[in-house]
C-alpha cells in the first residue's frame, strides 16, 4: 500500500489494516488512547461521534509518529511525518489510501472542516522533532495553538454552531482558547515523562520567576521535593484554570446536541489539574490520572447541566498575561472582548 505503510509508520501499523472497516478503526484508536473523550462521546449523536473519532484518529497518528520515534534514527520520524502530510494532501484531493484517511475525508466533507487546519496540526507536531525550548509564555502558547487549538476548531466544526457567521467566529475563538488550556494541562501532567524524552515545555521566564532552570527540569529527578517546585506548578495550574474559565462561554455557542459532550471533555481535562494538586504537584515521578468514578461523575454533571444559550458580547477572548510588578510571580489574565 503506497503512502503510509509499515515501513514509515512501524509503531502505528495496526491503524492501517486494509481489510478492516474504516470507522471502527478510528473508534478503536479513541477507546485505546482517550478514555475521557471515549466516555464523553456517548453524549454525541452518532454522526457527530463518528466525525469526532475520525479527527482524533488522524491527530493521534501524527502524535505517535513523533512520540514513538526511534532515538537511534531521528530522521525516520521526520520522513514519516512528511509522508503523512503528503498522504493528507492526497486524501483531501479525494484520493485517500488508508482507513483513517478515508474516514477523515468523509468527516472533512460532512462537517466542512478546512484542510488547512489539518496541515497546521502536522506542522506544529513537527516542532517536537527539534530540541524543545520556549523562552516565554507567548512562545509556548503559540505552540499550544498549533497542536491543540487546531483540534479545538475541528471539534467546533463537528459539534456545530448555531447562529450564523458571527456565532461561528466567536465559537472558533473560544475553541482555540480551550485548546490551549487542554494542551497546557497535558504539559503540566507530563513534565517527568517529557523530561525523560529530553523535552521541557515550561517557559524559561516562568522557571526563572521561581529560581529554576530548564536543566533542573531535565536532569533533577528529585525536583518535585524542591521548595521552589510547588509554587511554580501552582502558578501554572492557576494559568490553566483561567484559560478554562475564559473558554467556558464558548460551550454555550455550540449546537444543543453537542454541548454536553463539550462540557464533559472540558470538565474531564480540567479535573486533571485537581489530580496534579492531589499528587502534591509531583508530575516529575508520577503522572496524574483521573479514576473511572471521577470520569463518570464529570459525564453525569455534563449531562445534567442541559443545553444553555447565554447572550455573548464581542468575538471571544483575547488573552494577555502581564506581571503586576517587575519580578512579581503573579500575572493577570486580561480577557478583552471586542464589540
Amino acid at each position: 500500500m503506497p503512502g503510509v505503510t509499515r515501513r514509515n509508520l512501524p509503531h502505528a501499523s495496526f491503524l492501517f489494516v486494509t481489510d478492516a472497516i474504516d470507522a471502527p478503526i478510528c473508534e478503536r484508536i479513541v477507546r485505546e488512547h482517550a478514555r475521557t473523550f471515549a466516555l464523553a462521546s456517548r453524549l454525541l449523536p452518532a454522526q457527530k461521534r463518528r466525525g469526532a473519532f475520525a479527527f482524533y484518529a488522524f491527530c493521534r497518528v501524527a502524535d505517535d509518529i513523533v512520540d514513538l520515534a526511534d532515538p537511534r534514527d531521528p530522521g525516520a520520524a521526520t520522513r514519516a511525518l512528511a509522508d503523512y502530510d503528503r498522504d493528507l494532501a492526497q486524501a483531501l484531493a479525494g484520493r485517500p489510501d488508508a482507513p483513517v484517511f478515508r474516514e477523515l475525508l468523509w468527516a472533512v466533507r460532512e462537517f466542512g472542516v478546512p484542510g488547512g487546519l489539518l496541515h497546521e496540526l502536522i506542522a506544529a507536531v513537527a516542532r517536537d522533532l527539534s530540541p524543545v525550548r520556549y523562552e516565554s509564555w507567548t512562545e509556548l502558547s503559540s505552540y499550544c495553538e498549533g497542536v491543540a487549538s487546531t483540534v479545538g476548531e475541528m471539534c467546533a466544526y463537528v459539534f456545530g454552531v448555531d447562529g450564523g457567521a458571527p456565532a461561528i467566529r466567536r465559537a472558533l475563538r473560544y475553541a482555540r482558547t480551550l485548546g490551549v488550556a487542554m494542551q497546557l494541562t497535558n504539559i503540566l501532567r507530563d513534565v517527568g515523562e517529557d523530561a525523560r524524552r529530553g523535552r521541557c515545555y515550561l517557559p524559561d521566564e516562568d522557571l526563572a520567576m521561581f529560581g529554576l532552570t530548564r536543566d533542573d527540569v531535565l536532569h533533577d529527578p528529585r525536583l518535585a521535593s524542591d521548595e521552589r517546585w510547588r509554587p511554580l506548578m501552582a502558578f501554572e495550574v492557576g494559568r490553566a484554570r483561567a484559560l478554562y474559565e475564559a473558554a467556558r462561554p464558548g460551550l454555550d455557542l455550540l449546537s444543543v446536541d453537542a454541548q454536553a459532550c463539550a462540557r464533559a471533555c472540558s470538565g474531564g481535562y480540567a479535573a486533571i489539574l485537581g489530580a496534579i494538586e492531589q499528587n502534591g504537584y509531583d508530575s516529575i515521578s508520577s503522572r496524574a490520572r483521573i479514576d473511572v468514578w471521577s470520569r463518570v461523575s464529570v459525564l453525569w454533571s455534563a449531562w445534567r447541566g442541559g443545553p444553555s444559550r447565554r447572550p455573548l458580547v464581542g468575538d471571544g477572548p483575547r488573552i494577555a498575561w502581564r506581571p503586576r510588578a517587575a519580578g512579581a510571580t503573579v500575572v493577570d489574565l486580561n480577557i478583552n472582548r471586542t464589540a
